[in-house]
């Protein structure tokens, strides 16, 4: 994920970051949001859409994987 030149502003919807995450589906984010356990990034609420911040999410996807090897 490292590769991944991402913008610490930038703020991504729930679609890409699913895909980001190894296109899992919307329970799976939606039981890792509800996992205190998983300290999964909380999103932003803009109006009623939901958007991370894309630096977040890339540096919870690195900090698993190097959990993990």
């Amino acid at each position: 994920m490292s590769e991944h030149e991402c913008n610490p502003h930038r703020r991504i919807p729930a679609g890409t970051v699913r895909s980001l995450c190894g296109a899992i589906t919307d329970m799976t984010l939606h039981r890792w949001l509800n996992n205190p356990e998983l300290n999964f990034p909380r999103p932003i609420y803009i109006g009623r859409r939901r958007y991370w911040r894309e630096a977040e999410v890339v540096a919870w996807l690195d900090a698993r994987e190097s959990q993990l090897s």
